[in-house]
């Protein structure tokens, strides 16, 4: 059964958070920390702060876009603390 995640970087050197979503986390966020993805080529190391599991590439897509929807810092934030 496939898994897809949804994840949260954070860039200390930047200060900025980032929300994406794959099938393949680790890999992926070696694409990041590897400046294979345009967005954040600037500001490694990313770290990976928060991820989420489905078991649907489109509803794994869906939340993606409702957390990036909220333009939110502290709604970012909130889920990390939440996880904690």
């Amino acid at each position: 059964m496939p898994v897809f995640y949804v994840y949260i970087l954070h860039s200390e050197s930047r200060d900025k958070y980032y929300v994406g979503s794959c099938d393949e986390l680790a890999t992926r966020l070696t694409d990041h920390n590897s400046g294979r993805s345009t967005y954040t080529r600037t500001g490694k190391p990313w770290q990976l702060k928060y991820h989420e599991v489905y078991d649907s590439r489109s509803v794994a897509r869906r939340r993606e876009l409702e957390i990036k929807k909220k333009k939110s810092r502290k709604y970012i934030e909130y889920l990390i603390e939440s996880a904690d």
